[in-house]
């Protein structure tokens, strides 16, 4: 019996998975991988495997021929093949002739979603949606009704995608489904309603927020994928080099004041945080957060999950949470004045606090604070410092080639590059060169000059000179970094931090 190490999808007839179900797979720890010269070759992870084949070859009247695998890297194999099986393109041509408005009675979590394969028309669309999302790393699905189609995109590495537009009458079945699948009420269409869905996808553990809205066509969804692993993702995963990690470090090791993450929505803050929150855990710290949603469960850490219907804010939250005796707190966001001042409060009183603030750059969350009517100088006295972010995508490792810029891209460089790379696409990207997102950073550290142009409000743009000459690296300073570096391409940095990126 020979041994292998890793199975490529080329080595695959996946043709013969099609009548195999997964759960047999797992259970007998078996990947049949093709029929060759009369023998049926499969990976097995031990004698049980081995008996498993031998049924399969008589079932299909060739003999047997084991390949000896780890049965931990066969069972990641299993799921990443069977993952591939059925995608929702595929699923829709195969029940195009069937009763598209037929709904399931209840799902049953948390069974694997790649186990559900003989289920209604509907379910095993939204099954295979939810499957090929995951598969292809996508953030986000989005079931858009319009007036003669039904359209079904995800977000890949931040850019929307069109999967597929499957007919209209399918809309109110597909709503309804996910509406049961996440606990909403199905008669209800034309108030918002959001929920939540867990599911096992792969043998991943997928946490999935659903928000479904009423438009002038019908309901629309979108749907969220959380995996829940990223809520172990450590500080340099997410795209900070050496010495920013000092330097954010420095900030959290801080006994109080504020650190603030800025930045649009979708640009990673609430990652951020929950990796400064890792960075800094020990069992000696009572930590507690309120958030809107919490996305990850943190073991060891108290999470408030806001409730505005029953009167429980950010505010009231963070009164509460004062209360407990916290030493370090974590505010979702900080939306409005009365929040800010308890922020403020607590940091001056002690406490180390972590907060978000939805603001362009570093500088604008000082101005943004005071527009807000706190006074200039709580803000002076209570700010340690402010990250800005944005997330780029990744140049692809599959097809990374390096080629030299032309002149209208040199004079983004202080020093002309040499060359700069780019994915010239293939089947791991899906063709676009890029696979995966990191972050580009501005971190600024509230100094003494700092503080006193804050209190002499000075406004965004001069505190942000101050800041530069202090040191502090802009979004675009760090983002042509990691250009150099080949992370990044130079399209990608100017598409989050400049408008004429379409000119280069």
């Amino acid at each position: 019996m020979k041994d292998i190490d890793y199975i490529k999808d080329e080595d695959i007839d996946l043709s013969l998975l099609k009548d195999i179900p997964i759960d047999f797979c797992r259970a007998n720890m078996i990947l049949p991988l093709r029929i060759d010269n009369g023998d049926i070759v499969a990976a097995v992870g031990g004698d049980n495997g081995v008996f498993a084949l031998k049924e399969l070859a008589e079932k299909f009247s060739v003999s047997p021929s084991p390949v000896f695998m780890d049965p931990n890297s066969l069972s990641e194999s299993i799921n990443r093949v069977f993952s591939g099986l059925g995608s929702a393109e595929e699923v829709m041509q195969n029940i195009s002739g069937e009763d598209l408005s037929s709904v399931a009675n209840e799902f049953e979590a948390p069974r694997d979603l790649l186990e559900l394969t003989e289920e209604a028309p509907i379910i095993r669309l939204l099954n295979a949606l939810l499957q090929q999302a995951v598969n292809e790393r996508a953030s986000d699905i989005h079931i858009e009704p319009y007036e003669t189609e039904l359209d079904v995109r995800m977000r890949i590495d931040g850019l929307l995608n069109t999967v597929i537009k499957p007919p209209r009458i399918i809309q109110d079945a597909l709503i309804s489904r996910i509406k049961i699948m996440a606990n909403l009420d199905i008669a209800e269409k034309r108030l918002p309603q959001d929920g939540r869905i867990g599911l096992l996808v792969g043998g991943k553990d997928i946490d999935i927020r659903v928000s479904i809205i009423p438009t002038v066509f019908g309901e629309r969804a979108v749907l969220r994928i959380l995996d829940r692993k990223q809520a172990g993702v450590d500080l340099r995963d997410i795209g900070f080099d050496e010495d920013q990690q000092d330097v954010f470090s420095s900030l959290l090791s801080g006994p109080n004041g504020i650190v603030l993450v800025t930045g649009p929505t979708g640009s990673g803050k609430t990652t951020t945080l929950y990796a400064a929150l890792k960075r800094i855990y020990a069992v000696e710290k009572n930590i507690i957060t309120v958030e809107d949603p919490v996305e990850y469960q943190l073991r060891g850490i108290g999470q408030i999950q806001v409730n505005p219907q029953i009167g429980l804010t950010f505010a009231s939250g963070l009164r509460s949470i004062l209360r407990q005796d916290p030493d370090i707190i974590m505010v979702g966001e900080i939306r409005d004045i009365e929040t800010a001042e308890i922020s403020i409060h607590a940091s001056l009183t002690g406490h180390l606090v972590l907060s978000t603030l939805h603001t362009n750059d570093a500088p604008s969350a000082l101005t943004r604070l005071i527009d807000m009517g706190v006074e200039p100088f709580l803000v002076a006295s209570s700010l340690a410092g402010v990250l800005a972010q944005r997330l780029v995508r990744v140049i692809c490792p599959y097809c990374k080639v390096e080629y030299e810029p032309d002149d209208a891209a040199k004079h983004y460089f202080s020093e002309p590059p040499a060359g700069l790379y780019m994915g010239k696409g293939c089947d791991k990207c899906r063709q676009t060169g890029f696979y995966g997102r990191t972050g580009i950073f501005e971190l600024m550290i509230i100094n003494k000059n700092i503080r006193s142009m804050i209190s002499g409000k000075h406004d965004a743009g001069q505190i942000r000179d101050a800041a530069v000459k202090s040191g502090m690296h802009t979004l675009h300073m760090d983002g042509i970094k990691k250009v150099m570096s080949g992370i990044t391409t130079l399209g990608e940095v100017l598409r989050v931090t400049h408008k004429d990126y379409a000119d280069i």
